[in-house]
């Protein structure tokens, strides 16, 4: 067939319009007719607690991997993308810019500190993308100014629980009537704890002597530590990350205070008995969210030690969890629109996950028990179990 200059010209354009709408429906519905789910993980991997975003990380790839070789959800497979927020609160915003803007993730999982979170929290918003905060436990996490956030949701409980928790350990099985608190005066995590755990106390009948504080990567505690000594209180509270934990339990001791040091979810990593010594640890006690010794949790641990030839710590099995409620999310909605998957979040109800079962709460908060771990031998054993009042 032949065709003049002119109809070669409208045929030209023509063909251009339709690749350009080819270009185009390609760019709006790739992620519709694609078989995989692109979920973003914003996580501390480098800096000072990349402890605990990396354990969390591997947490959360283990319930990716056992979805993703189980079949996927609804179809798909889950693609998990990941950024490293180098433990700083500015660090996250930019993970969490990139993970939307350039990746395209429909949720977020991570970071694992309190700061993070909330620094990340406002582009999420912004863009509608849910996030589940594995282990961040400020009540300011999930609520702002009396308003929940809605699409910040977490797999862990609350500072309010963990203080209060503490408190009512402290006053009814330790019989403390006394207590000290020491906290790091950079974090929210631990201003928080202190707050709640000294209202909790003094409600209770104790009375709080004396309060002193730090900052993170501080290394010499003693002069402040000979402060709070000289209260001669019946308890310490010592709420804070491992890395510092370590350096105060191990100083303490030296200095000769042998009463109990208290903790909360801070503690659990196995470098804090590195660093301060088993020893040392002896009438230690810190809330944490499971204990390797509860038979709920053993499937969890036995497919974490296949996975990594190792125990998983609490950061591990909390980035499973959000892992598991992201799953569950994700196949309830149907779909993988991230308001469809926040609307699924809102409405977890009775899973099981890692560390147990959880039901999420009107704050985006899941409701499931506190432990009381006590370090003792080198070892750590369950002293109690305490649902939120």
């Amino acid at each position: 067939m032949v065709f003049g200059k002119k109809s070669l010209k409208l045929i030209g354009a023509a063909l251009g319009v339709a690749l350009m709408g080819s270009v185009f429906a390609g760019c709006g519905g790739d992620q519709a007719k694609s078989d995989e789910i692109k979920i973003g993980a914003n996580f501390e991997l480098t800096g000072n607690v990349a402890n605990y975003g990396s354990a969390s990380m591997d947490g959360l790839k283990l319930a990716i991997k056992e979805c993703n070789d189980a079949g996927g959800v609804n179809g798909k497979k889950i693609n998990l993308v990941s950024a490293d927020n180098k433990s700083e609160a500015s660090e996250a915003v930019n993970a969490a810019t990139k993970l939307i803007s350039d990746d395209g993730v429909k949720v977020i999982v991570g970071p694992a500190v309190t700061a993070n979170v909330i620094a990340e929290s406002q582009v999420a918003t912004d863009n509608k993308v849910p996030v589940i905060a594995p282990d961040a436990t400020s009540p300011d996490v999930t609520v702002e100014n009396g308003q929940v956030k809605p699409f910040i949701f977490r797999s862990c409980f609350i500072d309010p629980q963990q203080g209060s928790v503490m408190a009512k350990f402290a006053t009814e099985t330790l019989k403390a009537k006394t207590a000290v608190i020491y906290v790091d005066n950079s974090t929210d995590y631990s201003k928080s704890l202190g707050k709640v755990f000294k209202e909790k106390f003094e409600a209770a009948g104790g009375k709080v002597l004396d309060q002193q504080a730090f900052v993170a990567k501080d290394t010499d505690f003693k002069a402040t530590l000979t402060t709070l000594k000289a209260a001669n209180a019946d308890v310490i509270f010592v709420p804070a990350y491992y890395e510092e934990v370590g350096k105060i339990v191990k100083q303490a001791r030296e200095l000769g205070i042998t009463v109990p040091i208290l903790g909360t979810d801070g503690w659990d990593d196995p470098k804090v008995a590195d660093i301060a010594g088993a020893d040392a640890l002896n009438n230690t006690y810190f809330s944490t969210h499971f204990s390797d010794k509860d038979d709920s949790v053993k499937g969890f641990i036995d497919a974490f030690n296949k996975e990594y030839g190792h125990a998983p710590n609490v950061f591990a099995a909390l980035g499973y969890d959000a892992g598991k409620m992201l799953i569950d999310a994700i196949k309830r909605a149907g779909s993988d629109d991230p308001e469809a998957i926040c609307k699924a979040l809102a409405e977890t109800k009775d899973l099981k996950v890692g560390t147990g079962t959880i039901t999420i709460d009107k704050d985006h908060n899941p409701i499931k028990p506190a432990v009381i771990l006590e370090n003792k031998g080198g070892d750590r054993t369950m002293v109690a179990k305490i649902m939120p009042e």
